[in-house]
C-alpha cells in the first residue's frame, strides 16, 4: 500500500496539471539578462495558487547553477497579507529560446513558455504554462495601453484561450 500511494499520488497531481496543449511557439532571440527584474502580472487564468490576489508581481534573478530564480509576491486584500512563493526556473532547450520549466516545490516542474515578448525593451511578456490553464500578460509598469491589451486578448483567443474569463489584475492594493 505504501508504494502504491508513492506512484498513485504522483500520477494524480500532475493529471490535474493537465490541460489542452496550447501550440505556443516560444521566441527566439531570448536574452535572459534583459528578462531578469521585477515584472507587474497584469492578467491571468484563475488559478489556485493565485486565487484571490492583487499587486501580483514576479521577480527573477541570477541563480548560481545557471538557473533562475523565481519570486512571486501578491496582496491578499481579504487577509491584509502579503503571499510570496519562491521557485526556480531552468531552460528546456538553449537559453536564446523563451521555454523554461519552473518549480515551486519539489522535484514538480511545470511549464513557462514566453510566445511573445517586447523586443528589443522587454517591456511586455506573454506568457503560458503549455495548457489552456495557464496564460499571463506580464508587464514592466503596472498599467498598459488598450491596444497592448487588445493584441494580447487576440493572440491569446488564436492559442485557444477563453480570454472571458481573464482576471485583470489591481495594482495598488494594501497589504500590511
Amino acid at each position: 500500500m505504501r508504494y502504491l500511494k508513492f506512484f498513485i499520488l504522483p500520477a494524480l497531481f500532475l493529471a490535474g496539471c493537465a490541460g489542452t496543449p496550447v501550440k505556443a511557439v516560444p521566441v527566439s532571440g531570448f536574452e535572459a539578462d534583459k528578462y531578469l527584474g521585477t515584472w507587474y502580472e497584469i492578467a491571468r487564468l484563475d488559478n489556485s495558487f493565485e486565487r484571490g490576489l492583487s499587486a501580483v508581481t514576479a521577480t527573477y534573478s541570477k541563480r548560481d547553477d545557471d538557473g533562475i530564480k523565481v519570486v512571486n509576491r501578491g496582496c491578499n486584500a481579504a487577509k491584509g497579507k502579503w503571499k510570496e512563493a519562491k521557485g526556480k526556473a531552468y531552460f528546456t532547450d538553449n537559453e536564446t529560446i523563451g521555454k523554461l520549466k519552473v518549480s515551486f516545490f519539489g522535484p514538480f516542474y511545470g511549464d513557462y513558455i514566453i510566445f511573445d515578448l517586447d523586443t528589443p525593451g522587454y517591456d511586455h511578456a506573454y506568457v503560458n504554462g503549455g495548457s489552456t490553464k495557464y496564460l499571463w500578460l506580464l508587464a514592466r509598469t503596472p498599467q498598459i495601453s488598450e491596444a497592448r491589451k487588445a493584441d494580447f486578448i487576440q493572440k491569446s483567443q488564436d492559442l485557444g484561450y477563453d480570454t472571458e474569463t481573464l482576471i485583470w489584475v489591481e495594482h495598488g492594493a494594501s497589504c500590511a
